[in-house]
């Protein structure tokens, strides 16, 4: 693989770097913050309504095939957060057209709205349907599909406060970082928006869920709620920044980002200062990813950095 930036990398890089201008709030890294928003900004694709980001390499997914260039709604809704962080409302409103006019909805009715993946798919995936409902919200752009787009997910809540990656049967599975994915995008969607209040009662059922099922005592992030392998930092990460965002839930919700923190730091951190992808049950895998699973730890530590300020 030839050395290439990848677009989600940079996207969570901007967002450690916003992270850490708000705690020392110094120029140099006020400075550091706008050129990492502008190599980001630099990287988006032509072609569409509106500023779109994808992967810089043919992706298959368990759904459907994304070549190389083609934008898709995670990556893009990453880009556009830390654009909002940043201050960058014009380009995060450059976001919200994308979403309205290129991205297919895959369900509609009156209530409800399901954004699809990617302007090639037809998914009905529950974590990226709502990152594209959390940018909308954020920027105030198209808040009626905002809403639809919200109920949707939540109305497909299971009863115990969990949800599945997807509606199709094939994707019934629950996992760590996409119900995290789900708590983190509905909590900035109630926060940032007038219609909002009716979902806290299912924000607060889906994080009780995910507290109580997805941690060991000593804070290993479980993969699934039945499985704790394989320990994934991207999970560690993703739950890190989720137990911040919903502090205001929990009162525990800091203790726990920094008992997860000290787990991966222990478990999954290389003498050298990167992170491990995956432990198994019998054996690690030390790749270093810098999308999966450095920029995700860098954006994680230095929010919680942030906090402890």
């Amino acid at each position: 693989m030839p050395a290439e930036r990848n677009a989600k990398g940079v996207a969570l890089f901007a967002l450690a770097q916003l992270a850490s201008y708000r705690r020392v709030k110094t120029e140099e890294s006020r400075q550091q913050a706008q050129e990492m928003l502008a190599t980001m900004l630099s990287m988006k694709f032509d072609g569409y309504s509106g500023a779109a980001w994808g992967y810089n390499f043919d992706w298959q997914s368990r759904n459907f095939f994304a070549p190389r260039g083609t934008p898709t709604i995670v990556p893009t809704a990453f880009a556009a957060r830390a654009l909002v962080e940043g201050g960058q409302e014009d380009a995060a409103r450059s976001v919200c057209e994308f979403i309205v006019r290129d991205l297919p909805r895959s369900l509609e009715s009156k209530d409800e709205v399901c954004f699809s993946y990617a302007p090639n798919s037809n998914t009905c995936i529950f974590n990226a349907s709502l990152l594209a409902a959390e940018v909308l919200a954020t920027v105030g752009v198209s808040t009626e599909l905002a809403e639809r787009a919200t109920r949707y997910v939540v109305n497909n809540q299971r009863p115990n406060g969990s949800w599945s990656y997807g509606a199709d049967p094939k994707q019934s599975w629950i996992d760590n970082f996409h119900t995290a994915y789900i708590l983190f995008s509905l909590q900035r969607i109630i926060k940032s928006s007038s219609f909002g209040e009716e979902f806290q009662p299912a924000l607060e059922r889906g994080y009780d869920f995910w507290k109580k099922n997805f941690f060991l005592a000593d804070g290993w992030p479980k993969y699934y709620h039945d499985d704790p392998y394989p320990a994934d930092a991207h999970a560690a990460a993703s739950a890190i920044v989720t137990f911040l965002e919903c502090r205001s839930l929990d009162a525990d919700a800091e203790k726990m980002a920094q008992k997860v923190a000290s787990w991966t730091l222990q478990h999954l951190r290389d003498s050298r200062g990167f992170f491990y992808y995956q432990r198994r049950r019998f054996y690690t895998i030390r790749k270093p990813y810098m999308r999966w699973t450095q920029a995700w730890m860098l954006y994680a530590l230095s929010r919680l950095l942030e906090e402890q300020h």
